[in-house]
This record gives structure tokens, C-alpha cells and sequence, in this order.
């Protein structure tokens, strides 16, 4: 993705410098598995956070650390404020005014809208503050452990934490609140599954706009996409160890296939993920 000189946007809470505080512990290592699965790229029971992982004393970082900390950041704010470009003008179709979110940039610990955030739960949007949190160090993850390389997963990684807000503002996230207090857990993941697998074709509708507004996207750039996606399915992070009635994000196929839908065609009215069928 073509990024460096480009406008950075300013809706960005940057606690870097910060301790955030501790999150309580709980669950041992299944309930780690289980979380991880849960809230890697965003969505899940958010009320949990509270509970996910004890945070130990963080790691002086070396300066050439910083310095690659520093350009994953300017990275992200040029990602942040090219979503915001690309929402305002499709909201305006639609006759509505776009909110934007504010990015939470964050190292090891923070607080949020929705308990305590921790570096170890991956990103996420908290639709009580109407805030995307990431620790940068979700990126050098997406390529040790997911095997996601280049720059543009992390760009899949905002526009799909923005595709929450956007489910926020157009009163999706309400009605999975009011579908969460009156279903089964099994029969609410299927749900959760529909709202990531939403959120994953909004991005893919962020990235053909962004391409037909700014041209910074290349072909390469949509397959280093569909690669993160791919590597974050919940079948290939759980390897088989939960069952799909336990899924929350969707399978690498699917989410694959509706970033793809959303690149491809540009059309917000072709995300209904609740009406589809398993793809």
C-alpha cells in the first residue's frame, strides 16, 4: 500500500508512553485458547476483557523497536484517516452523516469503555466509547505467528475494527445485544459469526473505494489481505482443539469469500451476512 507522505488522521488516542493498568487474571491455558479465538480481530462477549490475562512488568524497547513502533503507527493513522475518507462519502449517499471513531494506540495494557485491554486479546472495537484499540505488536504477530506478511494485513486489521463502528452507527450492534440476551451461547455464536464476517466485508468495501478514490492499492496488497483473513479463521487458530458451534469469527473460507465480496463489488447492500447462507 502506498502510505508514507500521506495525511495522517488526528482522531488517534496515542497511550504508548502509558502504563494502562493490569487486567485480572482467570481461566488457564483453555480459557486462554478460548479468548484468543474469541477476540483476535475484534467482537466477542467485550465485558469479558475484564477477565482475560495478568499483565506483567513490560519490556524496555530498544530504539530500533521504537523507531519500527513509531512507523507502524504513522502506518495505521493513514489507514485510519483513509476510512474515514471512504465512510464519509458512502454515508453521504445514503443521505447520513459518518462519525468517525477514535483509534486507541496502546502498549501492553489500557483501560477502554469496556474494562481493561490487553495487548494479548488483539484488537478490538469497544461500542461503548465508540473506540478501535490496537497494541502494534498485533503486527509483528500477524507475521511470526499467523505467517500474514507485508504491511497491508494490518490495514485489513483497521478497516475490519472500523466495519464494527459502522455496525454500531447503523444499529446492527444493538440488535446482536438484544439477540445475545435471548439466545443460547451456541445458537449467539452463530450470530457473532455473521457480525465478523460482516465487519471482514466492510473492509473489503473500505479497500475498493479507497483504490477508486486514492489509487494506493495494489493486487498484491488484496492478496496479503485475503491471506490475513485466511490465517485468522477460526479454524486454522484453533486447529481443530474447538468445535465449530464454538466459532465467533467465521472459518478462513468465509472470511475470505466476504472481504472478497466486499473488494469486488463496492456494494454496502450485498453484506447482509445474516440473511446469507454459510457463505
Amino acid at each position: 500500500m502506498q502510505w508514507l507522505g500521506r495525511t495522517e488522521s488526528t482522531n488517534v488516542d496515542d497511550r504508548r508512553g502509558i502504563s494502562g493498568g493490569g487486567v485480572a487474571a482467570g481461566g488457564g491455558i483453555l480459557g486462554v485458547i478460548f479468548l484468543l479465538a474469541k477476540f483476535l480481530l475484534g467482537g466477542g462477549d467485550t465485558s469479558d476483557l475484564q477477565q482475560v490475562f495478568p499483565q506483567g512488568q513490560q519490556q524496555e524497547m530498544t530504539t530500533e523497536q521504537k523507531t519500527a513502533d513509531d512507523e507502524r503507527a504513522r502506518f495505521v493513522k493513514v489507514v485510519l484517516k483513509d476510512t474515514e475518507d471512504v465512510w464519509d462519502k458512502i454515508f453521504g449517499d445514503m443521505g447520513k452523516q459518518y462519525t468517525k471513531p477514535t483509534l486507541v494506540l496502546f502498549r501492553g495494557s489500557t483501560q477502554s469503555g469496556c474494562g481493561g485491554a490487553s495487548s494479548q486479546t488483539g484488537p478490538f472495537y469497544c461500542p461503548q466509547d465508540h473506540d478501535v484499540y490496537i497494541d502494534l505488536s498485533f503486527a509483528e504477530e500477524l507475521k511470526t505467528r499467523f505467517g500474514a506478511s507485508g504491511d497491508f494485513p494490518m490495514a485489513y486489521v483497521v478497516a475490519h475494527e472500523v466495519g464494527h463502528h459502522i455496525q454500531y452507527l447503523l444499529g446492527i450492534t444493538d440488535k446482536m445485544e438484544r439477540i445475545r440476551s435471548q439466545s443460547s451461547e451456541t445458537e449467539y455464536n452463530k450470530y457473532s459469526v455473521k457480525m465478523e464476517l460482516q465487519a471482514d466485508f466492510y473492509a473489503g468495501v473500505w479497500a475498493h473505494y479507497d483504490q477508486k478514490m486514492k489509487n494506493v492499492i495494489v493486487q498484491k496488497d488484496i492478496e496479503e489481505a485475503l491471506n490475513a483473513a485466511s490465517a485468522i479463521g477460526d479454524d486454522r487458530i484453533t486447529k481443530g482443539r474447538v468445535s465449530p458451534d464454538a466459532f465467533t469469527h467465521g472459518t478462513s473460507a468465509q472470511r475470505m469469500y466476504w472481504f472478497k465480496k466486499g473488494y469486488e463489488t463496492g456494494d454496502i447492500k450485498q453484506g447482509n451476512t445474516f440473511e446469507a447462507g454459510d457463505l
